[in-house]
């Protein structure tokens, strides 16, 4: 048996949806960290579905580190009501602080680069977590960095 609490707690850890945690639960016969990676093989799974859909709306993001380093990133979703969201916000932020941080030479060195947040993760994975949240297609178009 599945408890709602169990659901709750990793809906709160993943951000999926409430059927699919609770899938994920019973599939996992409850182990909540076995649960936990099932949501997000899953949710990549769903974002590679996604790869090939137009990008037709999304946000400028600029970071300024130290009036020594300035980045500006366009970082583009399916649709208007995405960019708005805070997940988009917060990673158009995070990958302008990526290119800050790691300056890479275009956007496939920044797709295959460690996040700088935590090692064990790449960036490309970090945004198919967040498509696998909102359900649309991103990607990061493109960026410049200037450095004094």
């Amino acid at each position: 048996m599945i408890k709602v609490s169990d659901v709750e707690r990793l809906r709160e850890a993943t951000g999926a949806g409430v059927m699919d945690c609770k899938r994920a639960l019973t599939d996992a016969a409850g182990d909540f960290d076995r649960a936990v990676a099932l949501i997000r093989e899953r949710g990549f799974i769903k974002a590679e579905k996604k790869s090939d859909r137009g990008t037709g709306a999304g946000a400028l993001e600029s970071y300024f580190h130290n009036n020594r380093i300035g980045v500006l990133l366009e970082l583009r979703c399916e649709t208007d009501f995405v960019a708005r969201t805070e997940e988009f916000k917060t990673l158009a932020h995070e990958l302008a602080m990526q290119v800050a941080a790691m300056d890479p030479a275009d956007t496939a060195a920044l797709l295959s680069q460690p996040y700088f947040r935590d090692e064990q993760t790449t960036v490309e994975h970090m945004i198919k977590s967040v498509i696998a949240k909102v359900g649309e297609n991103i990607q990061v178009a493109r960026f410049c960095r200037y450095e004094l």
